[in-house]
């Protein structure tokens, strides 16, 4: 129970006074860190024995900003990453440190040395001639080593995308040192809210999920998670949401070398808007689904009149 959330203290309190009196036990978070992972584990005894079904997220456990930002979720079974579910929630209760992760990647002690571990993978993998690319996702990028390490990567010949709604502190397309990286920004309806990672890994593609910026207070001063995104299907689902922003072109802006935000040109071209896209593929995709549930859309219930 975060009590330091933005905008959401006073919320937070009343919900653990109200949890704590009907008998739950309340973590308030560990001290000297703020706990900014969104992860919700259940355990369930089933027949076949004990299964740990498990929510991990870029969004808040909110209401109210779920109807304004754009985040993703991924609910899972997965025996490894229920293991590692448990082992967060020691830590957060001060149980214990986990001496391993199976899946998921923490801050504010592990995840900034695997960032830049796979960072580095992508330039050597260049250097060497292979495939290399980035493609990341998030809501500020100021973190010095995290930047350094991109332009060291754009130098040996890394394609780098980025899509950075606010604070960014890296310079694109500059010569000799950003030429391969572009930065752009997507201001629409709807606050862009989701972490993205991807690495192409010499054709091995990683692609992760996360509640974490690259920021230092994300990396070194907060509980974050990131966690693997590995079933085929949710791979490609993930990859289009990256194809359509990487794509938008009205409600877009790009980062030039001299750190002014320009609107792309649209002459000529198709009008691309990301948000409202995802908006109708939605809307299409629920009356796909209710269609199959109910062919022939009539469903009625029939009540059972009285014999006597």
């Amino acid at each position: 129970m975060e009590l330091k959330a933005r905008f959401d203290e006073e919320n937070n309190i009343n919900w653990a006074k109200k949890l704590e009196k009907a008998g739950c036990h309340v973590i308030y978070g560990l001290v000297g860190l703020k706990t900014h992972s969104k992860i919700t584990l259940v355990v369930r005894r089933e027949e076949d024995g004990i299964r740990r079904y498990v929510h991990l997220g870029t969004g808040n456990y909110n209401d109210s900003t779920a109807r304004l930002y754009t985040d993703l979720g991924l609910m899972t079974c997965n025996p490894q990453i229920g293991e590692d579910a448990t082992a967060v929630f020691n830590m957060l209760s001060g149980y214990s440190e986990p001496l391993h992760w199976n899946k998921l990647v923490v801050a504010p002690i592990w995840l900034r040395a695997r960032f830049l571990k796979m960072i580095r993978r992508e330039t050597r993998n260049a250097a060497a001639g292979k495939p290399a690319h980035i493609i990341a996702k998030m809501n500020s990028l100021c973190d010095k080593e995290v930047i350094a390490a991109l332009y060291e990567a754009s130098c040996a010949g890394v394609t780098i995308q980025l899509i950075v709604r606010g604070i960014c502190s890296l310079k694109a397309g500059v010569p000799g040192l950003s030429e391969k990286i572009t930065v752009r920004s997507i201001v629409g309806n709807f606050l862009e809210h989701a972490r993205i990672f991807y690495f192409e890994n010499d054709g091995s593609p990683e692609l992760y999920l996360g509640s974490a910026d690259w920021m230092p207070r994300n990396l070194d001063k907060r509980v974050e998670i990131m966690f693997p995104v590995e079933d085929e299907k949710l791979l490609e689902r993930i990859m289009h949401v990256l194809k359509i922003q990487l794509e938008d072109n009205v409600k877009t802006h790009i980062l030039q070398p001299d750190g002014t935000w320009e609107k792309p040109d649209k002459r000529g071209k198709t009008l691309i808007n990301c948000q409202e896209q995802f908006c109708e593929e939605a809307s299409l995709y629920v009356r796909a689904e209710l269609g199959r549930l109910d062919p022939a859309g009539s469903r009625v219930f029939i009540p059972t009149e009285s014999q006597g």
